[in-house]
């Protein structure tokens, strides 16, 4: 399995065959981080991801404007007819998302490798039904 990594700032991109990973390294996931995760959710769509892992294990807060550049990548992976998991979630970025209601929307897996799995299976089912 060829494998990528790319660093910008507060998150690491590491390229797995037909899927993104990109990995939070923000404690807080806020106002000032949220600009920067939006633009890598952005950047990896313009370069042809259309499956992306978002892995948020090492954010332990989330705000709204955190939860706005999260369904960014929803978005953008479902404009491209792709897959978007997001996995490792923080007791209290797992409480906001349910708040939010956001769970019943949003794939959310508790490992970066049952995402991989997870976007296998629905790339699978996206090319049988084809």
């Amino acid at each position: 399995m060829a494998s990528t990594d790319f660093s910008a700032m507060n998150f690491s991109i590491t390229q797995r065959d037909k899927v993104a990973i990109l990995k939070s390294q923000v404690e807080k996931l806020d106002a000032l981080q949220a600009p920067s995760l939006k633009a890598q959710l952005i950047l990896l769509g313009k370069s042809g991801s259309k499956n992306i892992i978002l892995d948020l294990s090492e954010s332990r807060y989330c705000d709204s404007s955190g939860l706005s550049a999260i369904l960014v990548g929803k978005r953008l992976c479902t404009d491209l007819n792709g897959s978007f998991v997001i996995c490792g979630l923080q007791p209290s970025v797992t409480k906001l998302i349910s708040i939010a209601q956001l769970d019943k929307v949003l794939n959310i897996v508790p490992t970066v490798d049952e995402a991989v799995d997870m976007v296998y299976m629905e790339e699978q089912e996206r090319e049988l039904g084809a």
